[in-house]
């Protein structure tokens, strides 16, 4: 069954290859699938709206786009109207084993430009094909954050990257210094790229319809990794030590990891940090000279 959609790609409103709200729930019901809470699971059902996700992240022709948590396959038509090739991670078992036939017989002309790979996201090491260029994905809730960090560390072919995430963790990632929602997530994903609050998507595009709204998160990796002599772990450990009590001054908040509050203070000096701040003050490039001095106190 086609649904018509007046924005169709060639703008005639004809047949159209993407799902719409009757495609997602008689295929649905022919799985047995009814989606579940404990993955998050919320699939989109706007035709419209999945082509505006593929627009804002600027799909290209010769891109290769991952997609994590593809559901019934809204936005992998959409993705691989526009891109070159698509691979798709899928956890659930009957959405994985579906998705495939899915492609085959909405989109025949691409479905060699499709690979599924049937994994927890967070266990992925390695994809089919030629390296990612994209991320693109509606990430579930409850794992949108460790997913994103997982994925953007181990594929660092990836460009640009846009998310669909609840509203509060989009607002969390693209934060900056001083916003009362700046934490670790927002530190972090900063360490990999610029990140972007990049639009709102409403409740009634999604089935079943969430209790939250969600955002459009896009990240463009940074042009060179951060200039820096920690690791990433020694960084991440800094961050993790300075929003586990975000309340305390960076003194007494580091105290634990650099092995006392004096120690703790002689790093910070040593950055050029107050160690009367507190981590929500900080930038990443401000936490990694923190890490580069943790002997300073030593």
């Amino acid at each position: 069954m086609s649904t018509t959609d007046p924005d169709g790609p060639d703008g005639t409103g004809g047949p159209d290859a993407l799902l719409g709200p009757a495609d997602i729930r008689e295929l649905a019901a022919a799985l047995g699938v009814r989606p579940t809470k404990q993955r998050g699971q919320n699939f989109v059902i706007d035709a419209n709206t999945v082509r505006r996700i593929v627009r804002t992240a600027e799909v290209r022709p010769d891109d290769v786009v991952v997609e994590v948590g593809p559901g019934l396959g809204s936005l992998t038509l959409a993705l691989l109207e526009a891109a070159d090739r698509v691979t798709a991670v899928e956890i659930d078992d009957v959405l994985a084993t579906a998705l495939p036939t899915t492609i085959a017989a909405r989109m025949p002309e691409r479905k060699d430009r499709f690979a599924l790979v049937h994994s927890d996201a967070m266990k992925v090491r390695e994809l089919p094909g030629p390296p990612p260029t994209a991320l693109v994905a509606n990430l579930p809730y409850n794992v949108a954050v460790p997913v994103l960090l997982h994925m953007l560390e181990r594929f660092p072919t990836i460009e640009r990257t846009l998310v669909m995430v609840q509203a509060e963790v989009a607002d969390r990632l693209a934060a900056r210094p001083g916003n009362k929602v700046y934490g670790v997530p927002s530190v972090k994903a900063n360490w990999y790229a610029e990140v972007k609050r990049a639009g709102a998507i409403g409740r009634n595009v999604f089935w079943p319809a969430p209790n939250v709204d969600s955002g459009l998160v896009s990240l463009v990796r940074r042009a060179e990794p951060l200039k820096t002599t920690a690791s990433k772990e020694e960084v991440f450990a800094v961050v993790d030590a300075a929003f586990a009590q975000r309340r305390k001054t960076l003194r007494a908040a580091l105290a634990g990891w650099a092995g006392s509050p004096v120690a703790a203070e002689a790093a910070l000096v040593a950055a050029g940090v107050s160690p009367q701040a507190r981590g929500e003050a900080l930038t990443v490039e401000e936490f990694a000279r923190i890490a580069e001095n943790r002997e300073a106190g030593k």
